[in-house]
């Protein structure tokens, strides 16, 4: 066994509403035994959008486990069997209404490996243009919000726009210009 990998003794896993919850017992580098539970979920998208006008589309929805309305970027859970990219243009579509001409992948990011086995793909789109309404679901209550790039980054720094997956769009965005 690797320093860094613990043995698993005993596994157990409950389902609850969309997510699994795994609690493994495992054994430790130093022969003691400890819990260590996790949650299983599908992997999901995330996707930075912007205008011809090079505008960044938002999302502003409630967020009932914060209990708070919140600033996003367009994103969501990736279905059985569909590719990211797929996902990530239904989301953007079903979300805004909106339609992007290019797509370019972000790579992905791990939002909380110590508790998650979550993975998200990230995306920009670009000339996206508004084609339709949105396509929500029945918990959703979503108002889309364009800023400029200016805006946006104000809405950063000034700690407003907190959306984990979307700051690892931007952050992917942002070093792009580096390279």
């Amino acid at each position: 066994m690797a320093d860094n990998e613990w043995k698993i003794s005993h596994s157990s896993t409950t389902q609850v509403d969309r997510f699994k919850i795994t609690i493994d017992e495992v054994l430790l580098a130093n022969e003691q035994t400890q819990n260590f539970s996790y949650i299983e979920f599908r992997d999901g998208v995330c996707v930075l959008a912007l205008t011809d006008d090079n505008k960044v589309i938002m999302l502003k929805q409630y967020r009932h486990p914060l209990q708070s309305t919140e600033l996003e970027f367009p994103a969501g859970m990736i279905e059985e069997d569909e590719e990211p990219l797929y996902a990530a243009k239904r989301e953007l579509l079903e979300e805004t209404g909106y339609q992007a001409e290019e797509w370019q992948s972000l790579d992905y990011f791990y939002p909380s490996p110590g508790s998650t086995t979550e993975k998200i793909h990230l995306y920009l789109a670009t000339k996206a243009t508004k084609i339709d309404d949105q396509f929500l679901d029945e918990l959703e209550n979503i108002e889309v919000e364009i800023v400029s790039m200016k805006d946006f980054c104000k809405l950063v720094e000034q700690g407003i726009f907190r959306h984990g997956a979307g700051l690892a769009c931007w952050a992917r965005y942002l070093s792009m210009s580096f390279n």
